[in-house]
Formats: C-alpha cells, structure tokens, sequence
C-alpha cells in the first residue's frame, strides 16, 4: 500500500502535465464510437440501404418497377416500364447467347433501361465486365490522340486492317496505301490501321492507359449495385501494343462502363453518376433511402472540347459508317430524321469459344444529347441481331415516345399515347404506327 501511494505521488505532476492531451485522446475515442450505428439489445446490425439489390429479377409488374433488397427490402427502381418492355423484346428476339442495354438519361443520370439475356441460369449480364471492349476502345484511343493534337481534318492513308493488324499493315507503304480518311471516317468506318498507326506514332503506353482510366477502365466507377471494373492490358510488343489500341483484345468492359463512357463524352467530358434506385423501402413501407434529386458530376474526365470533338467523330459512325444500315432503311431514310446520332461500334470473334461480340455505345441527340446508350449483342452460331440493330431500335422507340417528328417505332412495339406531337412526355400505352424494320 505504501509503494502505491508513493507510486501516484511519483507519478501526479506527469498526469496533470499531460491530462488535456488525454482528455482530447479519450474524447476523440468517444466521438469515433459516437459514429458506428450499434444495435440495440437483441436486434441486428443497420445494413446500409443499397444492400443486396437482385437487378437480374426486376419486377416489371406495374408502373414502378422493383426489385427485391436486402432481407424483406424493395427497391423501387429509376426504369421506366415502356422502354424496358423494349429493351426485353429487343434481346429476346435476338435470340443471343448473352445481351444486354443500358439506357440513361443525360440530365439526370437516372438509368432509363437495364435490360439482359443469358443462356444459362439468370445473371445480370449488365454489371459483368468479361466482354472485350473491341472496337469501342477506340473512342479512348481517338481521345489521347485527340489530346495529343492530332487534327479531326487531316487524312491519313491506309490499307487492309479490316479483319486483323499485321507488321505489313502498321508500316507506311506509299505503293499499297491506296485509301485514305480523316480521324472521323476513321472512327465511323472503325478502320483499324488508320488507329494502330497513329496510336504508334503519336501515343504512348502510359498515355493510353491513363486516358482509358479517366474514362473508366480499371477503376470503380460508383453505382447503386456492385459492377466489375473494366479491364485493360497494354502489351510490351509494339505491334501488340498498337492491336489493343485499335481494339483487339487485351481489354474488357461492361455494358454499364458502355453507358457511363457514351454519358461523359455527351455530358462535355464531365463523368455522370447514374442512378437506378428511385428509393428503398423496409417491409414496414418506410423509406430509408431516396435517390439525390441533383445530378450529381463525379469528376472531370476529358476537357470539353476534346469531348466535343470525339463526338463529331463518334456521328460518323451513324452518318456514313458501321451503323448506317441499321439507321436507315433500304432506301437510305433514315429512321431518326433530322436527329444527329452519336455512336461506336465494336465487333470481335472469339474462336475459342465461338463467340462473334458486337457492341453499340453512343447517344442522342449529338447536338443536345437526352440519352446515352449501351448495348452489347454476343452470339453463337447463326446470329439474328447485333448491337447496332438492337441500339437503332432502342432509340427508335425513345423518340417515337417523345414525339420526335417523323420517327416510328419499330413493329410490334409501343409508344405512348400523346395529345400533341410536342416533346412533353406523356404517359399511358398504346400500339404504335408501324415501319420498316431496321436494315443491315
């Protein structure tokens, strides 16, 4: 006893010294403690709101479209019914082996359409990222050149390239270089050299990959359910090197990256957060979560002027390009009169397993976009559709939908009815006018 009273004589001056110090340790403990959200005695641990949303059973029943949360949770979704009853008559008519479309609203970030087929037990094939990104790298290639200040005007001539890049091809040769293109032609026509050749000479490995990380490959992009990150692999091997810059291989992406990529090229350059959860409701019927009413800007990705010239670029594509078959029928109509449309197609077999990919990514209107647009089309064997046919369609009915003048959608499915022709959305179904179905 006498030692531990001359223990705490010894000790005194040293804890008065020191007690504010300790006093700030113990109250900054406290104030941590403070923010965990400890159950009560015999409940169980808060489970944050997002928690264990199932988007491959949507509930397409009713107006408000659901899905089911976390325990006895719904989530009451952002989808409206009209263009995911399209969006699931699109996939399913294509009889794919797997497909998927995502449709968001530029204003907003709110996903308008989340739509996907498999073979094989129920996945949603939107958040996956196993699908090679193909020719829809070139828009991040088209990008850092672009940045580097390679002009839209100037041509660059070419020759093969069309099925594969080569030693031959990626070399200059005045005697077989018949052919050229602007940097546009070049990303409507989705020609291949012209992009290995100029991502040789002008772009750097380390520039590529961190361009294509602004835009979202390798990285998490925030959403309301987990999504795999997209992938990229840049490849010592020049020619390899200039073969992914061009968009064989070596990168994957989701058909929400699809989306998210298509949202910040329309949005200036500035990447969106999108939103599919409208709210969450306990059993009870309370709502523990409601989606921001703001769009919200994640971050800047691309300067604005470099997102305005990737997408008089990407307007090729529908205008003169890959996709002008299925936006036009086979008199050369097009289907979305006096609407510029924005995309990039993507095309690459795998001959392991048998697999042809196709992708669409882009958005509409170019000029004052409304919404942004992914689809990928993967099949096996005989196909009936690929992405471009299914995108053509997809916005087909969008614009048919809001009254755009001279635009039908697609047999078979619908609009709704409307008291006037002008761009206010109404609401209600109805049989639409019947067209010719897309070419291509």
């Amino acid at each position: 006893m006498f030692a531990a009273v001359a223990l705490v004589a010894a000790t005194l001056p040293f804890l008065r010294k020191h007690d504010e110090k300790l006093v700030a340790v113990f109250g900054d403990l406290k104030i941590a403690a403070s923010k965990v959200a400890l159950p009560e005695h015999g409940s169980e641990p808060q489970v944050p709101p997002l928690t264990g949303i199932d988007l491959a059973n949507v509930d397409e029943r009713g107006t408000v479209l659901r899905a089911s949360a976390h325990g006895k949770r719904t989530a009451e979704l952002t989808l409206d019914p009209l263009y995911q009853e399209a969006a699931g008559a699109l996939l399913r008519a294509a009889s794919p082996h797997e497909a998927a479309v995502v449709m968001t609203e530029v204003a907003t970030g709110r996903v308008l359409a989340w739509a996907s087929v498999n073979a094989g037990r129920r996945r949603d094939v939107c958040v996956e990222a196993k699908a090679p990104s193909a020719s829809v790298f070139k828009i991040v290639t088209g990008t850092a050149l672009v940045e580097q200040g390679v002009p839209l005007s100037a041509k660059h001539c070419y020759h093969g390239g069309e099925h594969g890049i080569g030693l031959r091809e990626l070399e200059p040769d005045e005697g077989r270089d018949k052919y050229c293109a602007s940097l546009g032609m070049a990303m409507g026509r989705s020609l291949n050299t012209v992009f290995a050749r100029l991502a040789k000479k002008h772009v750097v490995p380390e520039v590529l990959k961190t361009t294509a990380q602004r835009l979202g490959w390798g990285t998490e992009v925030p959403f309301d359910v987990e999504v795999a990150p997209s992938t990229l692999e840049l490849p010592e091997d020049e020619l390899e090197y200039a073969r992914t810059a061009a968009g064989f291989w070596h990168s994957t992406m989701s058909p929400f990256q699809g989306a998210n990529l298509a949202l910040t090229v329309a949005s200036g350059g500035q990447m969106i957060r999108q939103h599919i959860v409208e709210r969450v409701l306990e059993e009870s019927g309370e709502a523990i979560y409601e989606r921001p009413k703001e769009r919200q800007v994640l971050k800047r990705a691309i300067d604005e002027r470099t997102a305005s010239a990737v997408a008089r670029m990407m307007e090729h594509t529908v205008r003169d390009g890959t996709s002008f078959q299925s936006f036009h029928d086979r008199s050369g109509r097009p289907f979305l009169p006096d609407t510029r449309v924005a995309g990039k197609t993507g095309t690459l077999n795998e001959k392991k397993t048998d697999t042809l990919y196709t992708w669409w990514v882009g958005f509409a209107p170019a000029q004052s976009p409304e919404v942004a647009l992914s689809v990928l089309v993967a099949n096996r064997g005989t196909w009936h559709a690929k992405a471009t046919h299914v995108a053509a369609d997809m916005l087909r009915v969008y614009f048919a939908d809001r009254g755009r003048e001279g635009v039908r959608a697609p047999p078979g499915l619908r609009t709704r009815p409307r008291a006037n022709t002008s761009d206010t959305h109404a609401t209600g179904n109805e049989k639409a006018e019947t067209a010719p179905a897309a070419g291509g």
